[in-house]
């Protein structure tokens, strides 16, 4: 039967637009609160944010036609790719410096962040790989083996541009699929153990990610210096009661929660739309990631159904992260909340890798 033929699974779908459209409307509340900032144009982020939507929906419409196996025949060349262009942030002329870090290649107009994709590559990868090794994953030359070694060399490049959340990220999602996929618990242990060890030894070696753990463990320590995100955030959450402010109607937004379009979006959701408001945006969120996992547990095939899973688990921790980090439950990280917060570069990406899903769910038994 022709893909065309095929519906993609209803549940995703509703699940898909439901978050991508709630996520554009909460922006556009949130992006009020750039008013107050010198040297910041409220028309043109809003512009941009939605021309990313706009090019995102056209993506995600592309990659659901497109028949998810070619990506197992070109994962390889997928990474190397991402590889690639994440070492352009080593080029001056083209890496922009925010904070210290450099995350983001200008080139002319155009802005983006390479680890997005590099995520994305990483899950398409560990797809495919354990698709060739399939029994042989168990061994620990095609299972434990491989893995540290993308985890290793990623983890070298990302840890230069400072970049802690992502490494953590693609490791702990490539460890589940290779978990998922039949590597033995005891290698898991192994790889963790490693792991640990890498995070303890940056925590070390880098004073922002030790001072991220101390803000997490005592935030009230200094209110007005590293605990200020922290602190702004539970104000707007604890303001917005049971119902929220109201639409637009944030007041920490304006000059008191720093990055309301980006790491504090949450927060200034959760001030407007309150605790009913937070706990349906979160129910879009789990209902999203049930449907995405249904759809990877039928695939018809390994590949599919660890490709999907492993975006299942993108997108979960992702989301999780950045919503923990706004309650006070985990630490502060520079995670978006996929969907929802600025950012071109990781609107698009979502909602490709949405794209995939779609186009998994074509041909397994969950339509």
């Amino acid at each position: 039967m022709p893909t065309s033929r095929r519906k993609i699974d209803r549940f995703f779908l509703i699940s898909v637009a439901l978050i991508t459209a709630v996520g554009f409307v909460i922006f556009l509340s949130a992006s009020l609160g750039l008013l107050t900032q010198t040297g910041v144009d409220f028309g043109t982020v809003v512009a941009k944010q939605a021309i990313s939507l706009g090019i995102g929906i056209a993506v995600f419409f592309i990659f659901s036609r497109l028949r998810y196996t070619w990506l197992r025949k070109a994962a390889l060349f997928i990474l190397l790719g991402a590889i690639a262009i994440n070492l352009l942030l080593f080029v001056p002329a083209l890496a922009r410096h925010v904070n210290g870090a450099s995350r983001w290649i200008n080139i002319g107009p155009i802005s983006f962040q390479p680890s997005e994709l590099l995520k994305v590559a990483v899950i398409i990868y560990a797809a495919a790989w354990a698709y060739l090794a399939r029994d042989k994953i168990k061994d620990m030359k095609h299972g434990l083996l491989p893995y540290l070694v993308i985890v290793g060399v990623l983890s070298a490049l990302l840890l230069i541009q400072r970049d802690t959340d992502t490494m953590l990220i693609i490791a702990g999602t490539a460890m589940l699929m290779f978990v998922i996929a039949g590597m033995p618990i005891r290698h898991m242990l192994v790889a963790f153990l490693l792991l640990g060890a890498l995070v303890a030894g940056v925590v070390v070696v880098r004073p922002y990610a030790w001072q991220r753990i101390q803000t997490y463990l005592n935030r009230g320590s200094d209110a007005q210096g590293a605990g200020y995100q922290i602190n702004q955030s539970l104000i707007a959450i604890g303001s917005g009661r049971l119902s929220g402010r109201g639409f637009g109607q944030s007041i920490q937004k304006f000059g008191y929660l720093p990055q309301p379009t980006d790491d504090s979006i949450f927060a200034v959701a959760a001030e407007e739309f309150g605790f009913i408001g937070s706990i349906a945006l979160l129910g879009i969120y789990i209902i999203l990631a049930a449907s995405i996992f249904r759809i990877g547990t039928k695939s018809p095939d390994i590949f599919g159904g660890l490709l999907v899973i492993g975006i299942g688990i993108l997108i979960t921790t992702e989301s999780f992260m950045n919503m923990g980090a706004m309650l006070g439950l985990l630490p502060l990280s520079g995670v978006p909340l996929l969907f929802v917060s600025h950012g071109g570069t990781a609107l698009i990406i979502s909602l490709m890798i949405a794209g995939i899903v779609a186009n998994v769910s074509k041909y397994s038994n969950a339509v």
